[in-house]
């Protein structure tokens, strides 16, 4: 499919759709104007007696949950997958079987050999992954790797971040890339310059290192916060999500920006356009 092509004749197939995350990637998708092809969900999870539609509060698609991939993106262009590492893996191996040939991935808490899975399936997908798919947190993740840069080794790096109780993976994904960011301005790498946990009576802060703290509490959807402090000044740039819809509305503008690409790893830098700083 070429960007020439109409929106009407661009679907996309969401991955979790009876999930709160889900629910809005089908209702932002709908609102958009695009054609929301099918969906799926774990199995025992359901329901798999609703429509997608009416499960995201919008019109009834005729369309029900399923639990195998290539079903639900059987007639899909880009598939949009905010679920766990496990599932999206599995589904990217399901996609080969398919004509999906954009993928966007919100998931987070991937290990190292998982990433390694996702680089090898760009070479037959174009997929747009990200830890957040905010315009605010991409921003932010700009700011925060120019501040880096020009304020030096002198100055302390603390990422703190606060979800829900519910979520899983710590650091959130957003924490690690805001603090892949630091550590890019820095000119290194956040395994090389991250901090362990502050925890015992051994716990100095080393100079030069990147920490980072984590908070779980009650329906918070995601605050994040940079902080560089010097012994003269704290400079503290952050971002509070006060809706769901935002991650959302992102993915979607990064299904439409993919569908078409050519096979390969992309990054919300290049759907927005951001300038490497």
């Amino acid at each position: 499919m070429t960007e020439t092509e109409n929106q009407s004749e661009f679907s996309v197939a969401i991955a979790g759709v009876a999930g709160r995350m889900g629910r809005q990637l089908v209702a932002s998708a709908l609102d958009a104007g695009l054609s929301v092809a099918g969906g799926t969900e774990a199995p025992g999870k359901g329901p798999f007696d609703r429509d997608i539609g009416e499960l995201a509060g919008r019109q009834v698609l005729g369309i029900r949950p399923v639990t195998d991939p290539v079903a639900a993106a059987g007639n899909a262009n880009v598939w949009i997958d905010f679920t766990r590492p496990e599932a999206t893996l599995a589904a990217l191996d399901a996609l080969k079987h398919t004509r999906v040939s954009g993928v966007v991935i919100g998931t987070t808490g991937f290990s190292v050999a998982q990433e390694q899975e996702i680089a090898r399936a760009a070479a037959q997908f174009a997929i747009v992954k990200a830890g957040n798919f905010s315009l605010g947190i991409n921003l932010l993740q700009a700011l925060t790797r120019i501040a880096a840069g020009r304020l030096g080794d002198g100055w302390d790096i603390e990422i703190q971040e606060t979800h829900h109780r519910r979520k899983v993976d710590a650091p959130s994904g957003t924490a690690l890339m805001l603090g892949d960011a630091a550590a890019e301005g820095r000119g290194g790498m956040l395994d090389d310059l991250r901090s362990p946990p502050y925890d015992g009576p051994d716990s100095e802060r080393q100079a030069g290192q990147i920490g980072f703290s984590v908070r779980r509490m009650g329906d918070v959807i995601g605050e994040h916060a940079v902080s560089f402090g010097s012994d003269m000044e704290i400079l503290t740039l952050s971002h509070t999500a006060l809706d769901r819809q935002v991650f959302a509305h992102g993915a979607v503008q990064a299904a439409n920006w993919v569908k078409g690409r050519k096979p390969g790893l992309y990054g919300m830098d290049d759907v927005l356009g951001l300038v490497e700083a």
